[in-house]
């Protein structure tokens, strides 16, 4: 019994969680991206100033 449980691979979601510093990585460059994203789609929204001579 304790044979079949050596044997079975470890599955890739354990792999991914048990690597903290992989997480940390993902937890700051991706909401960093996001909002990069979204602050310059703002910036592309906002009308042009009208030139008044």
């Amino acid at each position: 019994m304790s044979s079949d449980k050596a044997e079975c691979p470890i599955p890739r979601g354990q792999l991914f969680y048990d690597n903290i510093i992989l997480i940390l990585i993902l937890g700051i460059v991706v909401p960093t991206l996001i909002y990069t994203v979204w602050g310059l789609v703002e910036i592309m929204n906002v009308p042009k100033l009208p030139l008044v001579p």
